[in-house]
């Protein structure tokens, strides 16, 4: 693995800017010191060849001056001569020396000579040794032609080339691998700073906050730059979420009060109507053809006060407009929202499991319109003969309030739609129970989440739905309000 979870790829052009920054490093120092060690060392090694093919000749020519040969083709050589020679081929074990007529016969042969190939005035290979031949100024009447064959084996300077190869060789390797690790090492600290805003514009991903500021490179080049554009980017995206949420606040604040204000004119034409129906009724009894449009009217402003009621109370929740807190105790509402539903249950069977109190710091009214929302939709969403069972239990310092039942069930996909607004079911009990607003489990939602808790809807063990709230018990929910306060 290579980077962030990413595999490695084998293409270039895949690799990180750090990768690639340090290859390009490393590629163009390992063709510079391959270019440098190849020239340098076939210098060196013509160096080497010449410098030793120049000492063999030198010697040969010391050899042959000190060298004589009379007329009677006697062959003669000084004492200091004579040392000088041994000395000089005990300092070099791997030479030798021959002195030759012009035939190539031996007049003189040091130790260990081998048969050299005919003497011819120059440098020649032979084999492993270079031969170089020169020859004695000669006196001698029959055959005034004789040589020196002096000869050094290559071994030891084909030694000496190959340690100087090899270590070129490793001068390049070594050079290459520092500078591949340089290059990592100077990647590194050119992309810290476009790792840094990586890192917060991660962080701004996951919080979803542009109010975070870019770090700041302390060196003024692109990356700065880039740094700077960023966070200008992210000061104008956070002024434009302030100015929306403050739009979007608005116009809740706006929705809220005018559901508010509707309610007293709402409140005054049922009160209205109310008594015109009771006055039509009494017209109807003696005659009268009116009742029938005030019952129209009278149904049609019932629907319209509770619509102003549910938009009401999600518009509040939006603004985070919350109502006394007191502690009340869940159990009781839920005796309380079955008493209400049961008159207009019809078929189905109500049933209610709290026996003991489950207390927690809430609105009661609020709470009251959850549980009777949750029976009113099971109620709305399941045919008659349907058993719909509330119950409260208190455990884990939570308040869990309960409704399931054995219908029809939830459709596949709809635990979470189900919650939406103005989402409407299409269940057998919808006709005949009137037409909904669509907001009932949207306020089910709503409610649970202003007192600090949650809602999940799933199916039931029965086949049916299940509508599960959890709530924090009163001491948790105490706890959970000073810190909302203190942040």
């Amino acid at each position: 693995m290579l980077g962030r979870g990413r595999p490695f790829a084998f293409s270039p052009g895949r690799w990180p800017v750090r990768w690639r920054l340090a290859g390009v490093s490393a590629g163009l120092t390992f063709v510079i010191l391959l270019t440098f060690a190849a020239v340098v060392g076939r210098l060196a090694q013509e160096r080497l060849e010449s410098d030793f093919r120049s000492e063999t000749q030198a010697t040969a020519r010391q050899a042959a001056l000190a060298f004589s040969v009379d007329q009677v083709g006697a062959l003669s050589l000084a004492d200091e001569a004579e040392e000088a020679l041994e000395r000089t081929l005990l300092a070099d074990v791997d030479s030798a020396l021959r002195v030759v007529n012009g035939s190539g016969e031996p007049l003189a042969v040091s130790p260990n000579a081998p048969e050299f190939p005919p003497p011819r005035p120059g440098l020649q290979r032979f084999g492993d040794l270079q031969v170089a031949t020169e020859q004695i100024s000669s006196t001698s009447l029959e055959d005034p032609r004789v040589f020196v064959q002096y000869a050094r084996s290559h071994h030891e300077l084909d030694a000496t080339i190959n340690r100087l190869w090899l270590f070129l060789a490793i001068g390049v390797a070594g050079g290459a691998i520092l500078a591949t690790m340089a290059g990592l090492w100077i990647a590194r600290r050119a992309m810290g700073p476009v790792a840094a805003l990586t890192a917060t514009a991660r962080q701004i991903a996951t919080t979803r906050d542009p109010s975070l500021a870019m770090p700041k490179p302390e060196a003024d080049d692109e990356v700065a730059e880039l740094a700077r554009t960023l966070d200008s980017m992210l000061s104008e995206l956070d002024a434009a979420r302030a100015e929306s949420q403050l739009m979007v606040q608005a116009q809740r604040e706006f929705i809220a009060d005018a559901s508010h204000e509707l309610r007293t004119p709402l409140t005054s034409i049922l009160a209205n109507l109310e008594l015109l129906h009771e006055r039509v009724e009494g017209d109807a009894r003696e005659g009268g053809e009116e009742s029938e449009m005030v019952d129209s009217a009278l149904r049609s402003s019932r629907r319209m006060r509770r619509l102003v009621g549910d938009l009401l109370m999600l518009a509040r929740a939006d603004a985070g407009r919350v109502g006394e807190r007191r502690v009340c105790d869940l159990s009781e509402i839920a005796h309380a929202a079955i008493a209400e539903i049961r008159p207009v249950a019809g078929d189905h069977d109500l049933e209610v499991d709290a026996p003991s109190p489950a207390p927690v710091m809430g609105s009661a009214d609020e709470l009251h319109r959850l549980a009777v929302n949750l029976l009113d939709n099971g109620v709305r969403h399941t045919p008659a003969g349907t058993t719909i069972r509330l119950a409260v239990v208190a455990r884990d310092e939570q308040a869990v309030l309960q409704v399931d039942d054995d219908g029809p069930g939830l459709p596949d996909g709809a635990a979470e739609t189900v919650f939406s607004r103005f989402v409407r079911g299409g269940g057998p009990a919808d006709l005949a129970a009137g037409s909904g607003t669509g907001l009932g489990l949207a306020i089910v939602r709503a409610v649970a989440e202003s007192h600090g808790g949650d809602v999940r809807a799933e199916r039931s063990p029965e086949g049916g739905a299940r509508f599960t709230v959890t709530l924090p018990a009163a001491e948790q929910a105490r706890d959970k309000s000073k810190v909302s306060a203190n942040v």
